[in-house]
Parts: C-alpha cells; sequence; structure tokens
C-alpha cells in the first residue's frame, strides 16, 4: 500500500495503437532510477471536468525518464480511458512516481506468468527480466483473438516457445489453467494479471492443485467484472442517504459526492481500506476487487466500493462514520 502525496508532471512524446483496442503512450517523466517489473504509476484524469485517479502498468524494464504505459480503449469506460485515449503528443500529465505491489521475487524456482488481455502490461517487464536471467520460466497469455493482444513480438522475442498463445476465437474457450498448473514443478510459482473471472479461475485451479496460496501471485486493473457497468442505487439509512451511482462513477465517488466520504488509497480493489458493510442488497452484486475471499464474496456481507459495484438494482450499506459527530478526516488518500 502506498500513500499518494507526491505528483510529477510528465510529458506525452509518442502514442501509437498496439491493437484496434490498444494504445501505447510513451511518457517522458523526470525519474532517473529504473522501475522494477510490476510497477505502476497513478495518472490524473479528467472526467466530466473533474479530476480523478487510475492506474496504469509501466511496459518493460526501464532506467531513464522514458517509460511507457497501454490502455485498452473501454466501449463502457467509467471516463478514465476515454480521457487517455484523447491525448496527443505533448500533452501534459499529472502522474505519481512508479510504485509497485506486483513484486516479482528473486526465487531460483520455476516461474509461470499468465496474462490476459490488457494484464499483460506488468507481465512483459517480468517475461523480459526472468529470461535475461537465465530463470525457468514459461507463459500463458489468452486474449479474445491475436489481433487483440499487445507485444506479442516482445513476448515471442524473450521467450520464444516458451511462451503459449491462447486466443479464445481459436480455442473454443478459455485456457485449461488446470493442466498448466498441474504440469509445473512442486516449488514453482506463478505469476497472473487480468479480468477478475481469470483471477477466479486461477485461484481456483491453484487451490484444486493442492498448491500454497503464497506461490500464486495476482494483480488485476479493477475495471472489468462479470457485467458490464450500469447505474444503480446505493442507501445508506443510518444518514438518510440515497445516491444513484451511473455507470461511469464509482460507488466510492458516489458516495463522496454526497458527503459520505469512505477512506481508500489503492483504488484498484487491492488493499480493503474501502470496504464497507453489506445491510441488504437486491440484484446482482458484480465484485471486482482481490482483497475479499471468495468466500467473503458469496456470503455477500462486504463490499470493496472503489471497484465493486451492482449490476443493477439497489445496495444498503452501513456509513464508515458515525454523522452526528464531527468526523472530518485530516487527510483522505486516493
Amino acid at each position: 500500500m502506498r500513500y499518494v502525496d507526491q505528483w510529477d508532471t510528465v510529458v506525452v512524446t509518442a502514442v501509437r495503437d498496439l491493437t484496434p483496442s490498444i494504445r501505447e503512450l510513451t511518457l517522458q517523466t523526470p525519474w532517473t532510477g529504473a522501475h522494477p517489473p510490476g510497477a505502476h504509476v497513478d495518472v490524473e484524469v479528467l472526467i466530466d471536468g473533474r479530476p480523478d485517479t487510475r492506474s496504469y502498468s509501466l511496459v518493460g524494464e526501464g532506467a531513464g525518464p522514458v517509460c511507457r504505459i497501454a490502455v485498452k480503449g473501454e466501449v463502457r469506460s467509467r471516463g478514465g480511458s476515454r480521457y487517455m485515449w484523447s491525448l496527443a503528443p505533448g500533452a501534459r500529465l499529472k502522474v505519481t512516481p512508479p510504485s509497485n505491489s506486483f513484486e516479482l521475487s528473486l526465487e531460483p524456482t520455476p516461474y509461470m506468468l499468465i496474462a490476459g488481455g490488457i494484464g499483460v502490461t506488468p507481465i512483459v517487464a517480468m517475461a523480459g527480466g526472468l529470461a535475461r536471467r537465465g530463470a525457468p520460466v514459461s507463459m500463458i497469455y489468452a486474449g479474445r483473438s491475436r489481433g487483440d493482444m499487445a507485444y506479442l513480438d516482445e513476448l515471442h522475442a524473450a521467450l520464444g516457445e516458451r511462451l503459449t498463445v491462447h486466443a479464445d476465437d481459436e480455442a473454443g474457450g478459455p485456457a485449461d489453467l488446470s493442466a498448466a498448473f498441474s504440469a509445473l514443478a512442486p516449488d514453482a510459482q506463478a505469476y497472473v494479471c487480468g479480468p477478475v473471472p481469470m483471477l477466479e479461475a486461477a485461484k481456483a485451479a491453484w487451490a484444486q492443485a493442492g498448491r500454497s496460496p503464497a506461490r500464486l501471485r495476482f494483480e488485476t486493473f479493477g475495471s472489468g467484472g462479470r457485467y458490464p457497468n450500469g447505474s444503480f442505487t446505493v442507501r445508506v439509512p443510518r444518514l438518510g442517504v440515497e445516491v444513484q451511482v451511473p455507470e461511469t462513477r464509482s460507488m466510492l465517488d458516489a458516495l463522496a459526492d454526497a458527503g459520505v466520504p469512505v477512506l481508500a488509497d489503492c483504488r484498484r480493489g487491492e488493499c480493503g481500506l474501502c470496504a464497507l458493510d453489506v445491510i441488504a442488497f437486491e440484484g446482482d452484486v458484480d465484485h471486482r476487487d482481490v482483497f475479499l475471499s471468495e468466500g467473503q464474496h458469496e456470503a455477500g456481507r462486504k463490499i470493496c466500493v472503489c471497484v465493486s459495484r451492482m449490476a443493477a438494482g439497489v445496495i444498503t450499506v452501513e456509513s464508515p462514520w458515525r454523522g452526528d459527530v464531527s468526523t472530518t478526516p485530516s487527510k483522505v488518500f486516493g
């Protein structure tokens, strides 16, 4: 977890389309140190004229001021990807220095890397770094079609035949992670980044294989779930608040707009700081976090409001503070 209190100004120096739906931005930054595999930055975006924050993994290894990020253009975006896709060379952005919550270990053990869609962005540096170290590494890269999969050439150059490309339109379904995990050495570790359904499938297959949970590392981009974004209602009865959450806003932001502040940090469903108690719900809850366990998701008694939402309907939550007590925080992180 990282409490952000430093923002630097960077300049977009180049823009290129990697696929019809993925755009790469090259940034000139004030940073001179190397960023390790798995590192990400937070970027200030403007949505409906208001500042918001999105996180993007740094692509590839870097040891200087030039960095790359890649952004998937989402049809039902909450606004972040639309803003990033509107940028042209010369645009200036407020960005945090690199931070890493998806660190690659240096153990002398076999590695399996698994990427789904835009989740490939942090994996590119891992693949290159492990290959240069001579580490035993293999990778599964899954996507809807090869034409939608960015950085295939870089990954082929780094891994060669150790890269397995799984295109859903060719294979007729998702990758068989159970078979992949069963073939790994007992001390192997896996790193997974992709949409929530892929992470859930990986966690289930890993557990079914009897492997240690500590050997599975994962990261999500927090924007995708089982259902497309739609509007829904959140109620806070103790405060007499009822808020309509539009498809372009998170529950966290909608509550804040209504005067119900919730502490938050990562805004990616990883730290759990924003988790609220659920009193009741009508409709389908779309849990998009990786902080709460699968059992907690099924129980439905808590929700991470930074990324999770209702597919439609109404959710009633307990407020994180008492309305009859002065609770103005000294600082709201995130």
